[in-house]
């Protein structure tokens, strides 16, 4: 009874959410634009296709991804648990015994921004708006990187207590100083890329690691130092897909000057 009380409420709950989407785009349709809805009955369908997947999206993440998420990182941030693996006392941890944390956060930040539903659609369009040029799953797996290494480093700066400002002020130093040098195609999809990580599935697990790190780790505040995991999930993103532009531009250029160096020879 549980379970459907909470699909029940999920669903309304929903169709709340959805409803002004829905408004806004027929309402434009139909007194601002002034034009019949084409393939209505589809277009109506589609929104409940919508809604009971979003709905039952979120019964799922509440029930399972949600608990489990939040156990592993109340687990493995355990002082007891480090302070077994490392070998030492656990008012002696260094920031080196916490490496289990670290490769925890980076394969919870790939894995979750790789299932991410809204950098999947982001993928699919910038595919087919450049014609095949950037891969689906090219982007997917750049993005991955980046907040797998982000939130690691995150992980890192929690456990070390170095201030957030340093991390963020250096990141997106670098992020203006490839923009100069990235294509011209890939930097705003980069920039948005930072934007679509931050979303159902990597925020609630995300943020679960960084406050159970913080509450568990000696002299750390979860205010002050729990949050800030998300900025990590938003910039690095950024960085890596202008990177893996510029790598591919780079091949590119390479593979083109041995093809003319092999003509020139021949």
């Amino acid at each position: 009874m549980d379970w459907l009380q909470l699909t029940w409420d999920t669903i309304l709950a929903t169709i709340v959410d959805v409803l002004p989407i829905i408004v806004i785009l027929f309402g434009f349709q139909l007194f601002v634009i002034r034009r019949p809805i084409p393939n209505l009955q589809r277009v109506l369908v589609g929104f409940v296709y919508v809604l009971m997947g979003l709905a039952l999206f979120l019964v799922g993440l509440e029930k399972a991804l949600f608990p489990l998420g939040k156990l592993m990182a109340t687990q493995l941030t355990d002082p007891e648990f480090i302070a077994r693996v490392s070998g030492h006392v656990a008012e002696t941890l260094r920031w080196q015994d916490y490496y289990w944390v670290y490769i925890f956060a980076a394969a919870i930040g790939f894995a979750t921004t790789i299932a991410e539903p809204s950098l999947i659609a982001v993928a699919m369009k910038a595919s087919d708006v450049s014609g095949g040029a950037i891969s689906v799953w090219g982007l997917r797996i750049a993005v991955a990187i980046g907040v797998a290494f982000g939130i690691s480093l995150g992980t890192f700066r929690i456990v070390t207590g170095t201030p957030l400002h340093y991390y963020i002020i250096v990141g997106y130093s670098i992020v203006i100083i490839q923009t100069f040098f990235a294509p011209r195609m890939i930097v705003p999809l980069a920039y948005d890329s930072g934007g679509v990580t931050t979303s159902t599935v990597t925020v609630p697990l995300v943020a679960a690691l960084g406050l159970g790190l913080a509450s568990t780790v000696p002299g750390r505040s979860p205010l002050i130092d729990g949050f800030g995991l998300i900025a990590f999930a938003s910039l690095f993103p950024i960085i890596s897909v202008m990177a893996y532009a510029q790598i591919s531009e780079w091949r590119a250029r390479q593979k083109q000057s041995t093809l003319s160096n092999q003509d020139e020879t021949n």
